[in-house]
């Protein structure tokens, strides 16, 4: 029982345990998501829903410059400086501002040959690229703030706006799939992260004057010098990814069908709802200890605490998910996905890599090692899909999974053979 009490009393099991709560929201808000997507849209909506989220990720990071992680670690290092941080501060937004505010102008005006791109010739959502083009400054601001509080070491603050977020997120992605159908689904991922603006400033203004950092006066170019090596990693990341995330889908699209992707969709869904615990975690607690660990022994330090503390537990708990693989399906989709349970194994193999590659990627962005980053990243994201397109010629879509589990096997060897020292 004291054993008990003393864990309990350790920063790390209090913000994961808040962190917890954060992310089952977000996976029951997903959940629910996904089962009205089924209901009203089904696989071949489903597909077109995956291939919009791909270009958002890859569109996101470009407005944001890359500049997320990179505002983290500097923003841990200058929170006591206050001159420091307000001419951080007013540099990085003045440039995005900028930066998003030109990016918003061509989604307006390539709206059209942008939905031939990215849902087939034979789709016309415009409409979705146009409303993009609206929301998208809110929503790039918004991560931008939510990425200096992080760096203010305000981890619940941070978890509290994602609560809010997917709360309002849930109720408007809802009524958005219920009366508009496939537009509706499309809608449900440009307008709701857009509203987490007027969360996230409520929030940092508690924290620092904001609005009054803002100032010409304290632009720094220097900064934007700093930031590059971050940019250029996350932007290689977010870009190239999705990218190659949407050429596997199209590929699906045109040699298996629609509704082969769709199912593909389905189990990435699921995925992506219980890699939310082990990537908020990452961001929120792990990164900043990794950006300020000095030693290779602070640095192990931290490897072990989330390969003893996070690993067993994800791990545990992605075997009971194979076991109740039928049920689920049939509990969060409709029996028109029943195909999906035999993408399970390999996709959870392949995620448990994942997982266990992740908190040495984030190693990358803490010490700015830029060059071994893109290197990795660009050889992962090349043998992903040299063999999605060579497996689902032999395993039809199971090979795509298939590829997936190989794919972050190799990775994480490789990142353990390159961090071995820090590692043991």
């Amino acid at each position: 029982m004291k054993r008990v009490k003393t864990i309990a009393r350790t920063p790390l099991f209090k913000v994961t345990s808040l962190n917890g709560v954060s992310v089952l929201l977000r996976i029951g808000s997903g959940l629910i998501t996904s089962k009205l997507l089924a209901i009203f849209i089904g696989p071949s909506g489903m597909a077109l829903v995956g291939n919009l989220r791909n270009f958002l990720t890859a569109t996101e990071t470009v407005g944001s410059l890359g500049f997320q992680n990179g505002v983290v670690k500097y923003v841990v290092e200058l929170k006591d400086n206050a001159e420091g941080l307000r001419r951080f501060i007013a540099t990085v937004f003045l440039s995005l501002i900028a930066v998003v505010l030109v990016l918003a102008l061509l989604l307006l005006f390539l709206a059209q040959p942008l939905s031939a791109a990215v849902f087939g010739s034979g789709k016309d959502y415009a409409a979705v690229f146009r409303i993009l083009a609206l929301a998208l400054p809110w929503y790039v601001v918004s991560v931008m703030l939510l990425a200096v509080i992080n760096g203010l070491g305000k981890f619940r603050e941070v978890i509290r706006i994602n609560i809010w977020g997917n709360l309002i997120g849930l109720l408007l992605s809802g009524l958005m799939i219920w009366k508009l159908g496939t537009f509706g689904a499309l809608l449900s991922l440009v307008l709701p992260p857009a509203l987490l603006f007027f969360i996230s400033f409520y929030f940092i203004n508690k924290e620092i004057r904001f609005v009054s950092m803002l100032s010409f006066a304290a632009f720094d170019a220097q900064v934007i010098k700093n930031l590059s090596a971050y940019s250029l990693m996350t932007l290689v990341a977010a870009l190239c990814g999705p990218l190659v995330l949407l050429a596997i889908r199209n590929n699906v699209i045109a040699n298996l069908g629609i509704e082969q992707a769709g199912y593909w969709e389905a189990m990435n869904r699921l995925s992506t709802y219980y890699l939310m615990f082990i990537s908020s975690i990452l961001s929120v607690y792990f990164f900043p200890k990794l950006a300020f660990a000095t030693s290779d022994k602070a640095t192990k330090n931290v490897f072990r605490s989330y390969y003893t503390g996070i690993m067993p537990l994800f791990a545990i708990g992605l075997g009971v998910l194979y076991l109740l693989r039928s049920f689920i399906v049939h509990t969060l989709f409709t029996p028109e996905f029943l195909p999906v349970t035999a993408l399970f194994a390999w996709q959870l193999v392949g995620d448990v890599f994942k997982a266990a590659s992740l908190i040495l990627g984030y190693q990358f962005f803490a010490k700015k090692l830029t060059v071994a980053f893109i290197v990795t990243e660009l050889l992962s994201l090349t043998l992903l899909y040299v063999l999605s397109r060579l497996l689902t010629e032999s395993y039809g879509i199971e090979g795509v999974v298939m590829a997936h589990a190989f794919t972050y096997f190799v990775y994480l060897l490789v990142l353990v053979w390159y961090f071995r020292k820090r590692l043991f």
